[in-house]
């Protein structure tokens, strides 16, 4: 079956519920024959981005190396499920315009997970959040360091009140009226 491939793009804060609501929807679309990977933010700067800090210029290479990869399996007819905090706002916004001139029918859908801080410092069992509002860590996104949201994402999942299956269904959703899947 020859399918087209799309990029689908999880932004958000730590803790926010990028990972869990890309595997859910990853789990899905294998179930229903889609060709998916996931790059996961940790894993791509343990694998491929090793060596690269949290400044602004390496935060931004490290986010176009993603999509870099991701617009390659899109291409060949993949959906490419992104989950990384991908910060700031420009460079998203690249990767998306990167996409597009990429063509052979691969997409680009944004799905910001948003939560307040407050929410995420509440979850958060290592006391990352606790740790960067007391100044202890720095280069902290959302803290000490910005999240520019996304101004009109196709999804947005509030995961401090939507749960992973009304997440699940609204990308679900949106890869449909995509006519991605």
């Amino acid at each position: 079956m020859d399918r087209k491939g799309c990029v689908l793009w999880f932004t958000g804060l730590s803790g926010a519920g990028k990972s869990t609501l890309a595997e859910a929807v990853a789990k899905t679309l294998r179930e229903t024959g889609h060709r998916v990977e996931i790059l996961d933010g940790d894993e791509v700067r343990t694998n491929l981005s090793k060596g690269l800090g949290f400044s602004k210029e390496d935060r931004d290479i490290n986010i176009r190396r993603i999509g870099f990869v991701a617009r390659l399996l899109a291409r060949n007819g993949v959906i490419a499920i992104t989950a990384a905090i991908s910060p700031y706002r420009a460079i998203r916004d690249e990767v998306r315009a990167d996409v597009a001139k990429a063509g052979a029918g691969a997409g680009f859908m944004e799905v910001f997970m948003r939560c307040p801080i407050p929410v995420l410092a509440e979850r958060d069992v290592k006391g990352l959040y606790k740790k960067a509002l007391a100044g202890e860590i720095k280069n902290f996104t959302g803290v000490s360091d910005p999240y520019e949201e996304p101004l009109a994402p196709e999804v947005l999942v509030d995961s401090s009140t939507d749960s992973v299956v009304q997440g699940h269904q609204r990308v679900l959703a949106a890869l449909r009226a995509g006519g991605h899947i």
